[in-house]
């Protein structure tokens, strides 16, 4: 590494790429640098706040040359928070840089190399599409809003852009009527949806409201509350429940980290037996009631970490395995288990490329081919991409 590589050293570099974690890629002399919130094709003036042998972290300080995807942010809190960090680039090049992250994690953690096309299916909506959310209170300057970039300090937010127009407004209402003297500790959080009608249900164990249930309605319908994950992108729910289920059918179907039971509904149309796994307490109970609700008699569900349910089940005769792990991906020993239980086919939702890249190596290595690789735009203006993997055992 050049000597004069040091902290607080400027370079002027040309954006190769957009990599994982939404990071620029550029070169300079002996240099790997990564430089956030880049455009592919910017050639920019930058300032090195950290370096790790012959790689190096730098911030935008001047736009030299702004890149032809390159757009003006409409949100003015762009660049501070930490919500966002691609809407510096138009909606076609985010969908682009999406791509290219899944196959940069493939080839760099899975050592897989897909050569099949990745359809893309875009939101319908790049913005005013969130429908779940957690804000952060700073409750003695009563703050409300989300993480500033790289820190935990508090960025008050008036208006997000991303939010859907319910979840906005409720921000916005939120500020005002909220009792701020009452909380005990300066720092809070609120855990807020919408559904299907733009009710919002809204939980926080410093509030001592009742949080309400909402729903949403795809065919079946889903109640739901503030208290349990559902999808953050409903226009996509359609898509991406015949993206990961297509085809499928057998004797038994597991639904794992099932959740409200989004999968494991539809499943249960296809399959003779379905059970739905899910560790989340408040979780499992509307699972159970939405699937007594749509009258499926096929359904059972089992409150307990994955990993527990798969050591302690005889699963024999199993044909389909849906897994819908959260963005810290599954526990150890959870592909290891599917493997043994050599299902037919599997269907592999993630929200974390890398995740699911290192979970393919291990699927790949255990007998399964990867049949088609589909990506879901779920979360536009971020990093973020839902990717679904259909296998099956070769």
């Amino acid at each position: 590494m050049k000597s004069e590589y040091k902290i607080g050293g400027r370079l002027e570099v040309t954006i190769q790429k957009i990599v994982p974690q939404g990071l620029g890629l550029a070169f300079a002399e002996n240099l790997t640098v990564f430089v956030p919130l880049a455009a592919p094709g910017d050639v920019l003036s930058v300032k090195i706040f950290q370096l790790k042998g012959k790689t190096a972290f730098a911030e935008i300080e001047n736009i030299l040359e702004p890149s032809a995807v390159r757009v003006e942010p409409p949100c003015p809190y762009f660049g501070r928070c930490g919500g966002c960090d691609f809407q510096q680039m138009n909606y076609e090049a985010q969908l682009a840089a999406k791509l290219d992250i899944i196959r940069d994690s493939l080839k760099r953690i899975g050592k897989i190399t897909y050569e099949n096309d990745i359809p893309v299916i875009a939101s319908t909506k790049p913005f005013e599409y969130r429908s779940r959310v957690q804000w952060h209170l700073e409750t003695r300057h009563k703050k409300i809003g989300y993480y500033r970039r790289n820190s935990h300090d508090i960025i008050d937010i008036e208006h997000c852009p991303i939010l859907e127009p319910a979840l906005d407004n409720t921000l916005k209402e939120t500020r005002h009527t909220l009792n701020w003297d009452g909380f005990w500790a300066n720092r809070a959080d609120i855990e807020a949806a919408s559904g299907s009608d733009s009710s919002v249900s809204i939980y926080s164990p410093e509030i001592a409201e009742r949080t309400d249930e909402i729903f949403y309605s795809a065919g079946d319908k889903y109640v739901y509350s503030a208290q349990s994950f559902f999808q953050g992108n409903q226009l996509l729910i359609p898509q991406l429940l015949d993206t990961a289920l297509s085809g499928a059918e057998g004797r038994r179907g597991l639904d794992l980290y099932c959740g409200v039971g989004l999968f494991t509904l539809p499943l249960a149309k296809k399959f003779q037996q379905v059970i739905g796994v899910e560790g989340n307490d408040d979780a499992i109970g509307y699972a159970r009631r939405n699937a007594a609700s749509a009258r499926l008699e096929n359904v059972t569900f089992a409150a307990q970490s994955v990993g527990d349910f798969l050591d302690g089940r005889e699963l024999e005769g199993t044909d389909f395995v849906l897994l819908d792990p959260p963005r810290s991906g599954t526990e150890k020993r959870v592909i290891d288990r599917i493997v043994q239980l050599r299902p037919r086919d599997i269907s592999y939702v993630a929200c974390d490329p890398s995740m699911l890249a290192r979970d393919l190596r291990q699927l790949v290595d255990g007998g399964y081919a990867i049949v088609s690789l589909t990506a879901l735009d779920l979360f536009p203006q971020t990093h973020h991409v839902e990717t679904v993997v259909r296998l099956n055992r070769s």
